[in-house]
C-alpha cells in the first residue's frame, strides 16, 4: 500500500486549514450520545493548532438528511462537545473562529454528487486540505474527494493510522491468522471474505451470515460454521428460547445467537491465533438473551496476545459496552471503508491525496 502525503509533512503555520473529520455521531435529544468519533479527530486538530495554523475549519456529514436542512441533524451539538474535548474555543459556522465547525455537509444536495461547485465553496479562503475521515473515504463526495483536487491535500493522523494498521492485514502476518465475521448479510462482506479470508488460516462465521453460507457457500474455501445456536420462537427480546444444533432449528423458529458449544469452539480458535480480524456480531446482541455469543468473541479477541483488529459499528459497540475497547491492537473507525480497503478496492478519498515522496 502506497503511503500518502501526511499532515506531518505540511507547512501549516499561518495557514487556514480545511479538515474533513468524521463527526457522524449519534445524538439523543440534541446531545451527543457517543463521542468516540469526536475524540478520534482530536489528535489532528491538536497537531494543526500546535503547528501554528491560523485557523482550522472542520467539516463532516451527520446522518442522512432527506432534503436540505434538518435541525435534528445539525452539527451544533457536535461543535459544543468538540469544544469541551479540545480545550479551545470552537465556533459553529463562525468564519473568524480559530477552530470552526461547518454545518452538516449533507445539507447541500451537491455533497453526495461530488459536486465541483460545492467543492469550490469548501476550498474558498482555505490554504490546504486534510482528510481525516476514514469512515467516509470510500465515498467520492464533494467534501472527501472533489475538494482534495482543489487544495494541497494531506492525510490526517487518524487516516494515516487506519491505513497503517489495516494495511498490516494485507501483507505478511504472524500465523495462525483467524478472521471472525458475523452480521446479517453475506453479500455485504463477500468481497472482504474472499480477498482476506482466502489468506486466513481459519474463517469463523456467526450471525445470519452463517445460515446463508450453510445453505450455499460461494467462497473458494471452507469456513467454520456454528455447531449450535440459540433459537427463538419469534423475533423478540422476550421470545421463548432453546439451544439446538445449528441445522435443527424448529420450523418457524429463528437462530438469533451462536450456542455455548460454538462459543467455546470459536474462543479456542481465537486463542490459537497470532493475527485476528473481527467484523460483525454473532447474533442479535442488542437483546440480552442473544448477546452471549458476541460477548464471548469480544472477550476472546480482547484477551488474545495476538495482533487484533476490529472493524464495524456493531463490533466496536460491543467492545465499548464491555469496557474492552482499549484491549485490542486497533479498533477501526470505519465500517464500509475498512471492508473496502481490505477487499482491495481503491478508496476515492485516499486516492485523491498525493503519494508521499
Amino acid at each position: 500500500m502506497q503511503r500518502r502525503r501526511s499532515v506531518r509533512d505540511a507547512e501549516v503555520r499561518g495557514k487556514r486549514v480545511l479538515v474533513r473529520a468524521d463527526l457522524n455521531v449519534p445524538l439523543d435529544d440534541g446531545v451527543v450520545a457517543d463521542d468516540t468519533r469526536i475524540r478520534g479527530a482530536l489528535p489532528t486538530l491538536d497537531f494543526l493548532l500546535e503547528q501554528g495554523a491560523s485557523g482550522v475549519d472542520v467539516c463532516s456529514h451527520l446522518g442522512r438528511p432527506k432534503e436540505g436542512r434538518d435541525p435534528k441533524l445539525s452539527l451544533r451539538p457536535v461543535a459544543e462537545r468538540l469544544a469541551d474535548l479540545l480545550g479551545h474555543d470552537v465556533g459553529f459556522e463562525e468564519s473568524g473562529a480559530r477552530v470552526n465547525v461547518l454545518e452538516n455537509t449533507r445539507f447541500h444536495p451537491g455533497e453526495t454528487k461530488n459536486d465541483p461547485e460545492l467543492a469550490r465553496e469548501l476550498a474558498n479562503g482555505r490554504d490546504l486540505f486534510v482528510e481525516d475521515a476514514f469512515g467516509s473515504v470510500h465515498r467520492a463526495h464533494a467534501s472527501t474527494e472533489a475538494v482534495a483536487r482543489l487544495l494541497p491535500a494531506y492525510a490526517g493522523l487518524l487516516l494515516e493510522r487506519e491505513l497503517e494498521e489495516l494495511g498490516k492485514l494485507l501483507g505478511p502476518v504472524d500465523r495462525p491468522f483467524v478472521l471472525v465475521s458475523g452480521g446479517a448479510k453475506v453479500e455485504d462482506k463477500l468481497g472482504v471474505l474472499e480477498h482476506l479470508g482466502g489468506r486466513a488460516d481459519a474463517v469463523l462465521v456467526g450471525g445470519k451470515m452463517a445460515e446463508q453460507l450453510r445453505d450455499e457457500n460461494p467462497l473458494s474455501f471452507e469456513v467454520v460454521l456454528p455447531t449450535d445456536v440459540v433459537a427463538a420462537a419469534r423475533f423478540a427480546a422476550d421470545a421463548d428460547t432453546r439451544v439446538v444444533p445449528f441445522d435443527e432449528v424448529p420450523d418457524g423458529w429463528l437462530g438469533l445467537d451462536i450456542g455455548p458449544d460454538t462459543r467455546r469452539l470459536f474462543a479456542e480458535r481465537i486463542a490459537e491465533a497470532r493475527t485476528i480480524f473481527w467484523n460483525g456480531p454473532m447474533g442479535v446482541f442488542e437483546w440480552r438473551p442473544f448477546a452471549d455469543g458476541t460477548r464471548a468473541v469480544a472477550h476472546a479477541v480482547a484477551e488474545s496476545p495476538a495482533y487484533t483488529v476490529v472493524g464495524g459499528a456493531d463490533s466496536a459497540r460491543a467492545l465499548h459496552e464491555l469496557g474492552l475497547a482499549d484491549q485490542v491492537s486497533w479498533l477501526s473507525t470505519g465500517g464500509g471503508a475498512a471492508l473496502e480497503l481490505l477487499e482491495g478496492k481503491e478508496l476515492p478519498g485516499v486516492a485523491a491525496i498525493p503519494v508521499a515522496e
